[in-house]
């Protein structure tokens, strides 16, 4: 008895079965039950945040975030950022470019200095001399941001390379015509060792990406604030 009701149920079962599969038309089931799980799921990286100057992570807090790029060629011009504030330096001319950030203050004051051009072959004007007054009227407690565009050399003078120099450089007796120069330091006191302060990159007329000028170059950290 109870094989035979075994029997019916399982015949029952596959009837009833058929009887849905018949009722249920192939399309309506491939629309509106399997459309979804034919579809293969499409994975999308979660867009990134950005962070301040740029930066691929978040300086930690208590930090200031900067970022300095030389000029390359004639149309990548200098930038300097300084806790998200971006300065361009769109300029005719060439030459060191300098943002002095007095302490609680942001970008407070820059200057722009002419280090080769087609007119300041002749210019009287002692460039290299205002550069190092600058530079030393800045007040203890300064950071100082510097960068080239085309030529930051020509008309710098020994004692304004010394002056730099001792400020903590390590490449600026080394700078020629038209290298790439980034460069940060402070006055009054010492920012920490593990963070980018300084990068050159020279004329190369094998490697040069723009013609007679080298790479553009870049280097970004992070300051904590109580230094300053």
């Amino acid at each position: 008895v109870r094989i035979t009701e075994l029997l019916l149920a399982s015949l029952a079962a596959w009837y009833l079965g058929f009887f849905i599969a018949a009722w249920v038309s192939q399309r309506t089931i491939s629309n509106a039950e399997f459309q979804g799980i034919r579809k293969k799921p499409v994975l999308r990286a979660p867009v990134p945040k950005r962070q301040k100057c740029d930066h691929w992570t978040p300086c930690p807090a208590g930090n200031y975030a900067y970022r300095i790029l030389s000029g390359g060629g004639k149309n990548k011009m200098a930038k300097i950022c300084f806790e998200d504030e971006l300065m361009i330096f769109n300029f005719l001319g060439a030459g060191q470019q300098i943002y002095r950030l007095l302490s609680g203050q942001h970008l407070l004051k820059f200057r722009f200095f002419h280090g080769f051009s087609n007119w300041s072959v002749i210019d009287s004007t002692d460039h290299s001399g205002e550069m190092m007054s600058f530079l030393r009227n800045a007040p203890k407690g300064t950071l100082l941001l510097m960068a080239t565009h085309d030529d930051g050399s020509t008309l710098l003078k020994n004692d304004a390379k010394k002056l730099v120099k001792e400020l903590g450089s390590k490449e600026i007796m080394n700078i020629k015509f038209r290298s790439s120069w980034v460069f940060i330091t402070a006055k009054g006191f010492k920012l920490p060792d593990d963070i980018q302060k300084e990068k050159i990159n020279h004329s190369d007329q094998k490697m040069n990406r723009y013609n007679g000028w080298p790479a553009e170059i870049q280097i970004e950290g992070c300051i904590p604030r109580n230094l300053i």
